[in-house]
């Protein structure tokens, strides 16, 4: 149902409930220089059809018929037609996560499945029912790394997605939790020397993503030999949950935060997203979230309940693990379907693919004279140098109808003119040998 407050005084009214005096109260918290400050520059006075039809003209305008190399933990993959008509059933569509167990069999089961396939996944024991995202997931088990090891030292590879790592500044910030960020070398990999020095016994949790945010490959066991030597917990980050199609499962992590977009969840402007949380089965107390188990009635059948939840909704606040409250469920069971759809040997596949596509384009760079930076194994991105700077090769770039990546000048400034690019299986070879022109010839 859709609710729009059509008149000043109903504003009014719900300023007046929450006691504040007008919407700029309201949105104060937002940085001056983030609002919009004037009317949006649609038509008025019209009629509905008429706006729907504006709307679509104007998404057209926007930029049909653009091929995108951007990546940097939003990736275009192949969606199967029938994703959105499974999840557009009306079983599946509620304002809330139903999880009696009296009413609520298929969406427990489906929960119960998401688990299955997210341990298959990540070599863990246990997971939960999903998360908000892959930098929500983050900062929980980092908090859950605290938990358990009763610490609160952070150690964290600059190579980990920039904004997770803004997020769990934020999350942790009046947990005053210090956080030491550790560099990289020139192959692109974690400066393990420097992670070494970095972690203490006051260490709670070691942070590395693999693909790491340049693409390249990290050693999940060297990682995890450094964590535990001084009693800390290694916290596998993935961001593409694509590459676990070619690449070992983090075995050796203790906690597994993983983003589940590149299962099936389409690119849009933000969001929404979906996260996973996996552990070893003796840190299940501490996990924070939802898990649905396996249970029979006193006939012998087969059923699904809510086995564990540690939110303050089910316990006592004070012994609540987290007061993160959603599982994403329907982005959750639209990454379900698509694992089910693609099922181990389709994943293995479609990461073939995916790796394949950037090792092409990242050799066609080389060969055209473009200087590919980070020589370790990568899966499908890569980070090149330009020639100039990016805002000169923009006109040709878009004449050509190419989005040619992520720009690192605002995080990793001292990289200069590099670009993050990314190949995935949708992107024809012509497109790839399009881009390579460009930014060689121009």
């Amino acid at each position: 149902m859709r609710y729009l407050p059509t008149s000043d005084a109903i504003r009014q009214e719900m300023l007046d409930e929450i006691g504040l005096s007008s919407a700029d109260e309201l949105f104060a918290s937002i940085p001056h220089d983030c609002r919009l400050e004037r009317p949006l520059h649609i038509p008025t006075g019209r009629a509905e059809a008429d706006i729907i039809a504006w709307f679509q003209q104007a998404a057209r305008d926007n930029a049909p018929g653009f091929t995108s190399f951007l990546g940097a933990g939003a990736y275009q993959h192949f969606r199967p037609t029938h994703l959105d008509n499974l999840i557009g059933r009306g079983e599946w569509f509620t304002a809330y996560t139903p999880y009696q167990p009296e009413i609520s069999q298929g969406t427990l089961q489906s929960i119960f499945e998401f688990q299955t396939m997210i341990c298959q996944l990540t070599g863990q024991e246990v997971a939960n029912a999903g998360m908000y995202d892959g930098s929500t997931a983050l900062n929980e088990a980092c908090l859950m790394a605290a938990r358990i090891t009763g610490r609160e030292g952070l150690v964290v590879a600059r190579s980990v997605h920039p904004q997770y790592r803004q997020v769990l500044a934020t999350l942790t910030r009046n947990r005053h939790f210090p956080i030491a960020e550790i560099g990289y070398s020139k192959d692109g990999r974690i400066d393990l020397t420097a992670l070494r020095a970095a972690v203490t016994d006051a260490t709670a949790a070691v942070a590395i993503q693999s693909p790491n945010f340049f693409g390249t490959i990290e050693d999940w066991n060297a990682a995890a030999e450094i964590a535990h030597a001084h009693g800390a917990l290694l916290v596998a980050v993935i961001a593409d949950p694509v590459s676990l199609g070619v690449l070992p499962p983090p075995a050796a992590a203790d906690i597994v935060a993983m983003e589940l977009q590149g299962f099936g969840i389409p690119v849009g402007f933000g969001g929404p997203y979906a996260g996973i949380l996996a552990c070893r089965e003796k840190f299940v107390r501490q996990i924070p979230g939802r898990l649905v188990g396996e249970a029979h009635d006193s006939e012998g059948r087969r059923g699904f309940v809510l086995t564990l939840s540690t939110r303050e909704q089910h316990i006592r606040r004070e012994k609540a693990t987290s007061n993160i409250c959603t599982n994403q469920a329907l982005c959750a069971l639209m990454a379900s379907i698509f694992m089910a759809t693609y099922g181990k040997q389709g994943l293995r596949e479609l990461a073939e693919q995916n790796h394949a596509k950037a090792a092409y384009l990242a050799q066609a760079c080389a060969q055209a004279g473009l200087d590919v930076l980070f020589p370790a194994p990568r899966f499908h991105e890569f980070v090149v140098k330009l020639p100039r700077p990016l805002a000169q090769l923009e006109p040709e770039l878009y004449r050509n109808q190419l989005i040619p990546g992520l720009p690192l000048t605002r995080d990793y400034p001292e990289l200069g003119e590099a670009l993050l690019v990314c190949a995935t299986e949708i992107i024809p070879r012509e497109r790839l040998d399009r881009l390579v022109s460009v930014l060689s010839h121009v």
